[in-house]
Order: structure tokens, then sequence, then C-alpha cells
């Protein structure tokens, strides 16, 4: 060990962990930054350290940062976790309508990849005010002689990965810009319909299909 270099090995191999949150930083941040912080918060959330309105605003703020210290701040408050306990519970999230009429809108927690089903029903998700936890998302969708209407953000980038079989479907969105949220539907639609759109359209469904 050189003169100059007087701190603990621990506390070395602890700094070389976390240079890329160094306060102040101008640097870019890279997707992997965001969800090391997103896996913090979702353990905050778990445990209790944070309410899920809480959990929403820091998580919106993180993917939304641009540089690493925007992303600093946002956990000034919480724990830092390990790689093997940062299992989030936005990673994955299940929706369904079976005989019923669900409804899914406002503020709310998506998951990363989230799994629509509307069997003998209508289940209508908004997405237009939801907190997306990355920048793509999944929607795995399914529609068995049930309704699904999903209404993504303005700007969204949807890829269409949908097959139909005796069913209707309809499925926009377009290409967004840089850095608008992207939107993988995949699924599959039989004696059913989906529609993914932009617009409010066929919100006031009745309960029976």
């Amino acid at each position: 060990m050189s003169p100059q270099d007087s701190s603990p090995p621990a506390s070395r191999h602890a700094a070389s962990r976390v240079p890329a949150l160094a306060p102040g930083s101008a640097l870019r941040a890279s997707d992997a930054d965001r969800d090391r912080v997103a896996a913090v918060l979702g353990e905050a959330l778990a445990t209790g350290r944070l309410t899920s309105l809480e959990h929403a605003d820091r998580l919106d703020a993180t993917y939304a940062a641009v540089t690493v210290s925007d992303l600093v701040p946002i956990t000034g408050d919480l724990p830092d976790v390990t790689a093997t306990s940062a299992a989030s519970p936005t990673d994955r999230q299940e929706v369904g309508a079976l005989f019923s009429k669900v409804v899914r809108g406002g503020r709310w927690l998506a998951g990363r990849h989230t799994r629509l089903s509307a069997t003998f029903g209508a289940l209508i998700v908004d997405l237009s005010e939801a907190v997306l936890p990355g920048r793509e998302i999944t929607l795995e969708v399914g529609a068995h002689f049930g309704k699904l209407i999903i209404r993504v953000p303005e700007g969204a980038h949807v890829i269409d990965e949908v097959s139909g079989m005796f069913a209707k479907r309809h499925i926009s969105g377009g290409q967004g810009g840089e850095g608008t949220p992207v939107i993988r539907v995949v699924g599959r639609a039989a004696f059913g319909k989906i529609v993914v759109s932009r617009e409010r359209t066929d919100w006031n469904l009745p309960s029976n299909p």
C-alpha cells in the first residue's frame, strides 16, 4: 500500500462501486443506473419505507433522470440493496377480467411485463397516467370471448406482435420520438376483441361483451 493510500481495503472496494452516483456528476445516466435506483425503490416499497404513492413518484423521477446527479437525491434517505436482493415488485403484474368488467386507470404502477386478459368479460386499461418502470415494457394480452381495450401514453412507440383467430384487433400508436416509452404488445385474441390506441375509445362497454 502506498503512503498516500491509507484507506482500508473495504472502503476502497465500496468506493469503487459508487462513483457513478457521486453527487454533482454531469455523467449521463444509463439504463443500468436507473435500474439500480429502481431496485432500491422496490425494496423500500416492499419493506414499508415508502408508500405506494411515494414509490410511484420516485420511480417516475428515476426514469426521467438524464444525468447521474439527477438520481442521487431519489434514494438519499434509503438504504442500498445488493443485486441479489433487488427483486422489484414492478417486474411482473397481472390484471384480468373473468365474466366481469374491470377498469384500471389513473396513476398506477405498471410492471415491466404485465399480463392482461379478458375472458367472457371486458378489461379496460389506461396507461396514459401510469408510471412505467423502464423505457420499454411488455404487455402480454389475451382476449378469449372478451374485449380488451388499452390506452397508451401520448407519443408511445407501440410494437405489435399480436395474433388473432376469429377476432377483431386494432393496434395503433405508431413511431414515438427519442426517449418516448416503447410498449411491446404480444399475445393472442380468439373470438374476442383487442384495441390498443392513444385515443379514449370504447370506454363505456357493457358488462357482458
